[in-house]
């Protein structure tokens, strides 16, 4: 027997929500996206979610275009590159970014659960799920949506990835979704945009460092991350029923 099961209140209105902005908006130009979104649609109830990766600076520069007082969230999971860190430094500078918020893991749960450091070299789901999952619900808690960077062509995963999509009773919002790599390439370049370091050594999709690698001609831009594992994205997922699930998943940091 089939058991119907609803979805909270919440949770259904925004899949609903979702699917009428994706629908009437979802193919509009990235930067008319953002400024509607800001402005007409989540008015003081928005954020952007930035990992301050490979291309992180073609969506901050965008926002930084429109409202450069935007909250700015950054998971700083204790494992990333100095790069990343010194790169997002420099970068909130050069676009006149306002309030970045840095966003930390809870420090007894690592305490009790990575004491070493060394999680992500036994089960790399769990590491994500407590340095990056629950800070990140933790993040876009106060908000009704958040941007971020995820594009289509990173990913197998990723190719039908849509503008607008419910996460919870929450929009999570790509605005970047249909951009190709040339199209990236060309908006850093006509911009002038401050580029992430690594990049040039071969970094293409920039993460943890434990689990971030350099990238072969010819893969994709993600290939490098989690290298040898099955696994593609951050491992635990908010479905749009508000259930984490695990694995595969994503956070949707970019």
């Amino acid at each position: 027997m089939v058991v119907n099961q609803r979805l909270p209140e919440a949770a259904q209105a925004a899949i609903d929500q979702a699917s009428a902005l994706d629908s009437r908006y979802g193919r509009l130009e990235s930067e008319l996206i953002i400024e509607l979104a800001i402005d007409r649609f989540f008015p003081e109830q928005i954020a952007t979610v930035s990992s301050f990766g490979a291309d992180s600076a073609v969506l901050l520069h965008m926002i930084s275009e429109i409202d450069p007082t935007l909250p700015v969230l950054f998971l700083d999971t204790g494992k990333h590159f100095a790069e990343t860190i010194e790169f997002r430094d420099s970068l909130i500078g050069d676009l006149g970014l306002t309030d970045l918020r840095i966003i930390s893991p809870d420090r007894a749960v690592i305490a009790t659960d990575d004491p070493e450091g060394d999680l992500h070299t036994r089960d790399a789901d769990a590491c994500c799920a407590i340095r990056k999952v629950e800070p990140m619900n933790r993040a876009v808690e106060p908000y009704g949506a958040w941007f971020n960077g995820r594009k289509r062509f990173q990913s197998g995963t990723r190719k039908q990835l849509p503008v607008f999509e419910a996460i919870g009773h929450r929009i999570r919002i790509n605005p970047l979704a249909h951009l190709t790599p040339l199209d990236i390439k060309s908006y850093l370049y006509t911009n002038e945009l401050r580029k992430h370091p690594l990049v040039a050594k071969g970094y293409l999709s920039i993460g943890c460092q434990p689990c971030t690698a350099p990238v072969n001609p010819g893969e994709s831009a993600r290939s490098g991350r989690w290298a040898g594992l099955a696994k593609t994205e951050c491992g635990i997922h908010l479905t749009a029923d508000g259930v984490v699930r695990r694995p595969p998943g994503e956070i949707g940091v970019g």
